[in-house]
């Protein structure tokens, strides 16, 4: 195969579209190899910015940007498709209002794939999805490629008596289709995009060939699966393994409150075991785009096999419940003050899904403004990584960061910590807020035990 012999000699060109947090480091860590790399993204604002050298993501620095650029450019000219030898999808997958898989970013991006896709390319999906995507969606548009090609000639005319005699794409032989889900996490001390290995599965035995060829350059390690079917799954049973075990210790927290019971010594306790036990840890809600919306990828699926996905779906309620249960905690602590809510100011401290990062996709945080707002609270937020508060597919709140200055803390009925960020000085917050509900039980890990700190 042609395109083996291209990989392996490192003279392939390599294509990624989307270039968020996943689509990014990846496109760098081919760069990084030498491969040449063309990103491509609608926001020509991304585009200007990577071509510029400049970062606008905070664990990726404008250096590593800047030192990439002989070997990578970004574009929102997708009629470069024709350019590259593998084109990498990582888009995003959200669930729509109804908590049903939103795949318009796969299949768009498909569409437009099938009107430049070359003889001898790969394409391989990374975004999270439902077991049989690949093949019930991207398939069956590659193979119409030059059909779907042929009728954006001009001459419309010619093309219909011509029709009879073009002929699809073969898989595996004309073109190589794969499935590769992405297990990127933002900032992560340990891992990072070249040292996670990568799960793949091609339609072909050629498809999977190349694939493993293109990945193994870059990744550690490639483990390969039978089927794009088995890969996809793969990444739901990954993040659903992590559902429902952060609702198991969420559902313990709301039980053992009531019981008096400290969770967090509980869950300490408990992880001395050495087998047969793996900490998780309760908190203000799921955040990041994987855990909060995979699992209902598989639920949606599974209804058109007539399964109901009971225990993954009750999860799914208890982790979307918890920053209910917050708001819920924190209008208790105020009634004990003898103050309400409603016209209560209440500082939440960090907007990011988790902490030391800029990431605010699905973040709970701005679950609790809008549950705390509608209650009548009077809301700010503080987080160092997140200045102001960019609009979302779900909210537009129009906010900005606010100073922790001594007046500003102590001027707030409440502080709410909602991301526990390293950078932030625990004993200064501790020292001047009113009262404290702690949702992540940093203080008492700081060592700070005051009676006006509420744990959530």
């Amino acid at each position: 195969m042609e395109l083996l012999t291209k990989i392996l000699n490192k003279e392939a060109k390599v294509g990624i579209i989307g270039l968020g947090y996943v689509g990014l480091p990846l496109g760098l860590e081919f760069a990084g190899k030498q491969f040449q790399v063309i990103g491509f993204d609608l926001d020509d604002r991304k585009v200007n910015h990577l071509n510029a050298g400049k970062s606008y993501i905070k664990h990726i620095s404008s250096k590593r940007i800047k030192n990439s650029l002989n070997c990578f450019s970004a574009t929102s000219d997708f009629s470069r498709l024709t350019e590259v030898d593998a084109i990498i999808i990582a888009v995003p997958t959200p669930l729509d209002e109804h908590r049903e898989p939103d795949i318009s970013y796969i299949a768009n991006s498909a569409k437009t794939i099938s009107q430049y896709l070359q003889k001898g390319q790969l394409v391989v999906l990374e975004s999270s999805t439902y077991p049989g995507t690949t093949e019930e969606i991207l398939l069956p548009l590659f193979e119409k490629a030059p059909s779907i090609q042929a009728e954006k000639f001009e001459f419309a005319g010619e093309i219909n008596e011509l029709e009879e005699n073009i002929e699809d794409y073969k898989v595996g032989e004309d073109f190589y289709l794969a499935f590769s889900p992405e297990r990127e996490d933002p900032n992560n001390p340990i891992y990072n995009t070249a040292t996670i290995p990568k799960v793949v599965g091609g339609v072909t035995a050629n498809c999977l060939k190349v694939t493993q060829a293109l990945y193994d350059q870059v990744i550690v390690k490639t483990v390969p699966v039978s089927s794009p079917k088995a890969a996809e799954a793969t990444k739901l049973l990954e993040n659903i393994y992590r559902s429902v075990n952060i609702a198991l210790v969420n559902e313990l927290k709301m039980v053992f409150d009531r019981m008096d019971i400290d969770v967090w010594e509980v869950i300490e306790a408990a992880k001395t075991k050495p087998f047969g036990f793996h900490a998780f840890y309760p908190g203000p809600g799921l955040g990041g785009h994987c855990i909060p919306i995979d699992p209902f990828y598989l639920t949606w699926k599974a209804r058109e096999h007539q399964i109901n996905t009971k225990f993954i779906e009750l999860a799914g309620e208890i982790n979307t419940y918890m920053p209910y249960y917050v708001v819920e905690s924190t209008m208790q602590v105020l009634n004990k003050q003898k103050k309400a809510l409603n016209g209560a100011r209440v500082l939440i401290l960090g907007a990011s899904y988790k902490k030391d990062i800029d990431d605010i996709r699905e973040s709970p945080s701005l679950k609790l403004i809008e549950i705390l707002r509608e209650k009548g609270a009077i809301v700010d937020y503080n987080d160092p990584y997140v200045p102001v508060l960019p609009k979302t597919r779900k909210y537009h709140f129009e906010m900005v960061s606010i100073e922790l200055t001594k007046e500003n803390i102590s001027s707030y009925d409440v502080v709410l910590l909602s991301t526990d960020h390293s950078n932030y000085d625990y004993k200064f917050i501790a020292e001047n807020a009113k009262v404290i509900i702690d949702t992540r039980n940093v203080f008492q890990k700081n060592g700070i035990n005051l009676k006006k700190i509420f744990k959530a």
